[in-house]
């Protein structure tokens, strides 16, 4: 197998030869005429990485997330009293012991 080609951020063009290796990652086929325009946006996306590893962020303390934004969602908890499995199973009349009666998934066939 292969090694995969190392890309240098400074530079900024791929070649085919990189772009040709991303699409057998990607497990894509890709025509000649694809693979010249990939070559091109990939090209500049490798460019703009690089112009963002110039960015001086030795006083920028990490972070996982911008926008202050707290979990909203209110914790799960068990009401049983809201709704009983009498009116639960009131919506069918094919039940059984309780539980809701349902079409078989899985047939056991015999050896």
């Amino acid at each position: 197998m292969e090694s995969p080609p190392r890309y240098d951020m400074a530079m900024s063009k791929l070649s085919i030869k990189d772009v040709e290796h991303v699409a057998r990652l990607a497990k894509l086929k890709l025509t000649s005429q694809e693979i010249l325009k990939y070559q091109k946006q990939l090209s500049e996306v490798v460019s703009y990485v690089s112009e963002l590893s110039e960015v001086d962020t030795s006083t920028v303390e990490p972070t996982s997330q911008t926008t202050g934004l707290t979990n909203i969602l209110r914790s799960d908890e068990l009401k049983a009293s809201e709704l009983t499995q009498e009116e639960a199973l009131s919506g069918t009349e094919k039940t059984h012991n309780g539980y809701f009666v349902v079409p078989m998934v899985l047939e056991h066939k015999d050896s």
